[in-house]
């Protein structure tokens, strides 16, 4: 089954989050590969250890450099695809391995839009993936190409936001 989860609300990476913590508790292993997240900690890093999950079960694996040519951004876009296409590269890998019940290519559909990867690449990296297991691809600005190939997809859709009255993000809310 493969979801997206698309829209300019809050709540894709939380969504997604939710679903791995579903397939846990049901026994399964569950893989997050965040495509623009840089090195900086949030809250399902921290996760695991404090609930003593293994990582063959829960793994998040940020594998983006950061915020692309916003907030102070001074990396080459060269690097930002680069970063981009190592995540896809792994994602491969580990659909190959075939020990993750669920993965989640989070902020996929960003990565896209900002022009790291194509619509194509990421198409034909997913187009195998296993009718059993559950893939989600989750950012704002999905290409309908993923839409059209999921066999779920939701639209968050921002009704209100403490950012718009010029707020921070919140410890514990965005990260």
């Amino acid at each position: 089954m493969i979801i997206v989860f698309t829209g300019n609300g809050k709540g894709k990476t939380t969504a997604s989050l939710g679903q791995m913590v579903r397939v846990l508790g049901r026994g399964k292993a569950a893989l997050m590969i965040q495509f623009i997240k840089g090195p900086w900690l949030s809250g399902e890093d921290e996760f695991a250890a404090k609930v003593n999950i293994p990582p063959e079960k829960f793994a998040v694996r940020k594998m983006g450099l950061g915020f692309v040519g916003i907030l102070g951004d001074a990396l080459p876009i060269e690097k930002h695809k680069e970063a981009a296409r190592h995540a896809l590269d792994e994602f491969i890998e580990e659909k190959r391995s075939g020990r993750w019940h669920l993965m989640i290519l989070d902020e996929v559909n960003v990565a896209v839009s900002l022009g790291l990867l194509t619509p194509a690449e990421v198409i034909a990296a997913v187009d195998d993936f296993p009718e059993e297991k559950i893939l989600i691809m989750s950012g704002r600005g999905a290409p309908q190409e993923f839409i059209d190939r999921a066999d779920l997809a939701t639209e968050m859709r921002e009704i209100k936001h403490p950012f718009a009255k010029g707020e921070r993000a919140k410890f514990t809310v965005e990260f």
